[in-house]
Order: structure tokens, then sequence, then C-alpha cells
């Protein structure tokens, strides 16, 4: 008893130390992935490419805070977006990276369907480069396929993925595409070597961990999430081996992505706020009683102000859960990030 309560405690504290927030523990892995990568393995990045994506990524992020309004608290989803820019983005121009990540930060702000931005952004950045920038291109193999460098990368995903409540959806993701890989090599009696190569590609596990699991972008209740998965899968195999054509992953994501709000819609479900994590957020249906929208409320937009006749009307108004009295100050929203 004493024995598991005193591993039970090492449990607790261990998690304790770790940041709330998984987009930190997001950023740190990225990081040095990126760092590793551009010292060990040579990945004919230019580190002015990725300085420009970092300023241009940032600066847009900025741009479009200060023009909806909204707090300056919303920077760690474009760090993390510019990570993923420069890890998977190669080009023999210089204002690629840049212009991907003007896009793919925009692309938050812009597209956005029932108060959720519709794609993730690196995702969406990469294929906007290679479709309209020529000489660009994907670099996914340059991880190669080393085995203890995809444990490690299982490992790393694994905690950040846990860390967001998303880890359903990375290894159901993993098990249906190694399923069917699996599949068709018993069916065409090929060598398991291929099943293996799979296993260990890093540029998979890192789309499983870090750019599938994206709670932003994927449906919000767990059943959608699962079948979301397994389609995802099925497309990423279809690209791959029936029309085989490069980039099955990539492509997968952002051909499917638009499923995700008639699947929210079929299948309605609390949304995800970064800034909630960690404590219970409220329920949509609990925004609506004070008379303010719950996308608004749940995305962090600026709230309409009551008017004077709203506010005079027969209905009492509720006292707010949080303070015991009125402010007369206005309350600036906090921005919903990724």
């Amino acid at each position: 008893m004493e024995i598991t309560l005193a591993r039970h405690g090492l449990i607790t504290a261990a998690r304790a130390l770790l940041p709330k927030d998984a987009r930190i523990l997001q950023i740190l892995f990225l990081a040095l992935l990126l760092t590793t990568g551009v010292l060990l393995r040579d990945f004919s990045l230019h580190p002015l490419q990725m300085a420009l994506a970092f300023a241009a990524g940032l600066a847009t992020q900025a741009f479009w805070l200060k023009r909806l309004g909204l707090e300056q608290r919303g920077f760690l989803s474009a760090i993390v977006t510019c990570c993923g820019l420069s890890l998977l983005l190669r080009s023999d121009t210089i204002w690629a990276h840049p212009l991907a990540a003007t896009l793919a930060m925009s692309s938050k702000f812009v597209l956005r369907i029932h108060g959720k931005h519709l794609y993730n952004p690196a995702n969406l950045g990469v294929i906007a480069a290679i479709t309209l920038i020529p000489g660009t291109w994907v670099s996914p193999g340059q991880w190669g396929n080393d085995l203890a460098l995809a444990v490690w990368l299982l490992m790393l995903g694994t905690i950040v993925t846990t860390r967001a409540r998303r880890l359903d959806i990375s290894w159901m993701f993993l098990g249906a595409f190694l399923g069917l890989v699996a599949l068709r090599v018993m069916l065409l009696g090929q060598s398991w070597a291929i099943w293996w190569h799979q296993l260990g590609n890093g540029a998979l596990l890192l789309f499983a961990f870090f750019m599938i699991s994206d709670p932003m972008t994927i449906p919000n209740r767990r059943a959608p999430r699962i079948a979301y998965a397994l389609i995802v899968a099925a497309a990423a195999i279809g690209w791959q081996y029936v029309l085989f054509r490069p980039n099955a992953l990539i492509w997968a994501l952002f051909l499917v992505t638009p499923l995700v709000p008639l699947l929210d819609r079929l299948f309605p479900g609390e949304g995800f706020s970064w800034h909630a994590w960690g404590s219970r957020s409220i329920p949509l249906r609990a925004c609506g009683i004070f008379g303010t929208p719950p996308t608004i409320v749940a995305e962090g937009w600026p709230v309409p102000a009551r008017s004077a006749t709203t506010a005079s009307s027969s209905s009492p108004a509720l006292p707010s859960p949080t303070s015991a009295a009125p402010s007369s100050r206005p309350v600036r929203p906090a921005a919903r990030d990724r």
C-alpha cells in the first residue's frame, strides 16, 4: 500500500511540473526536432528562411489580434505553426516560408465555421506553398526510418496529445493507417519490410501526434473524432497506394478537413479551449443563459455590448458566477488560440 501511494505521489508531482498548456510542450519538442535536424541531418533549410517564417507568422498573428481587438495572449499557436512549416517545407526561394506563414496564420481568423478555424494552419500553409509557389516541396523523408528516433517521437507525441486530451485520434489514426498497410502487404504477398518501414517513419509519427491531433480543427466529440481519424487514414492510403501520388498525409488531411464542421453539426459537443485547459470549461448551453451567443463565448470573439433596451427588459439579469458585483468596465475577450 505504501509503495502504491508513493508511486501515485511521484506521478502526481511529475504531472504538476508539466505546463498546463500542451502547446508549450509541443513548442519545446518541435524546437528540439528542428534544431537536431538542422545540426545533424542537414535539412537544406536556410536559417534566413526559418527566421523570416517566424517573423511573418508572429507579425500576422499580432495584426489579426489587434485588428479584431483580442488580447495579446495568442502567440503560442503561431510559434507551433512556424515550427511545423520549418520542419516540412523546403523551397528554392527565400520568400516562400514567410508567405506560407502569413497565409497559414491568416486562415485562422478568416476561414472560420461555427466559431472554429477550419484548417490546421501548418497544413494549409504547406498546401498553399507547394500549390502556388514554384520550386517549393515537402520534405517528409528527412527523418529517415530510424527506429530509435521513431520511439522518441512516439514518446514525445504521447505526452503532448495526452496533455491536450486528444490522444484517442492519434492512436486511432496510426492503428488504421498501419493496419491498412498490413492488409495491403498480405493481399499482395509483399515483404513485411514495407510495414516495418512505415512503422519507423518519423514523418508519419510527426503527422499523427503533432498535426492531425490539433484539438482546434478536429471534431469535438470522441466518436466523430474516431470516424474522422479512420477517414483520414483511408484517404492517405488511397492517395499513396491507389493514385501513387506524393505527400499523402498532408493532402489527405487537407481534403478531409471540411468534414469537421459537418460532424460537429450532426454530433454537437463541447468545444475545446486552450485557456480553459486544466479546469472544467463551461458548456455552450450554460453560456447562452447570460444572453451571449455560445460560439462567441467559446471562441473568444468580441461580445456585442448589450443595449439599454435589452438591459431593461422584463427578464431579470442573472449575476455572473465569477463575480459578486457587476463591473462597469468592459472586458476584453481572450484570444482562443488554435
